[in-house]
């Protein structure tokens, strides 16, 4: 496993991670006319999985401390393993889905209602699961990003 030793590696590595949060967004502008949306999706995350893969069988099993990738990933219950690729379906779909959703009412109205209900389903759901915390405030401020998103929706009608 790569563990990062020194403080000016680390600020270098994550330069290169604030550069990579852009890539979908930055590719997405870059693509031709003729190639569809859900084509470019679908080999972007392609890509993206054989960059993991290959990332995760070099520097995922460089270096002498901690264990390596394949030993790493073996130690994991198979449930777990279940519910992180279960997980990684469930985020591409709702990817799709807010990347189509901005394609047709603009960012400005699908981003704050997408991420307003996920959010509101969040804290709803672990919340149910685990009720710990305040939850005057924490629902109090579930209803104002629940009416933040009806004034958007409502905005985007007129």
């Amino acid at each position: 496993m790569f563990i990062v030793n020194s403080y000016g590696l680390a600020i270098v590595l994550l330069f290169i991670t604030m550069l990579c949060w852009g890539s979908w967004a930055n590719t997405l502008k870059m693509k031709t006319a003729e190639w569809s949306f859900q084509h470019f999706y679908w080999d972007y995350v392609i890509g993206i999985l054989i960059f993991s893969v290959i990332m995760a069988f070099t520097l995922g099993s460089f270096g002498e401390q901690g264990r390596s990738f394949l030993p790493d990933l073996l130690q994991a219950d198979s449930s777990a393993l279940g519910s992180a690729f279960i997980g990684g379906i469930v985020f591409n779909l709702a990817n799709v889905m807010v990347v189509l959703a901005i394609d047709i009412a603009g960012m400005a109205v699908a981003f704050p209602v997408g991420i307003g209900l996920a959010l509101v389903i969040g804290v709803v759901v672990n919340y149910l699961a685990s009720p710990d915390g305040n939850p005057v405030y924490l629902f109090v401020g579930v209803a104002l990003v629940t009416v933040a998103i009806i004034v958007d929706a409502l905005a985007y009608k007129q």
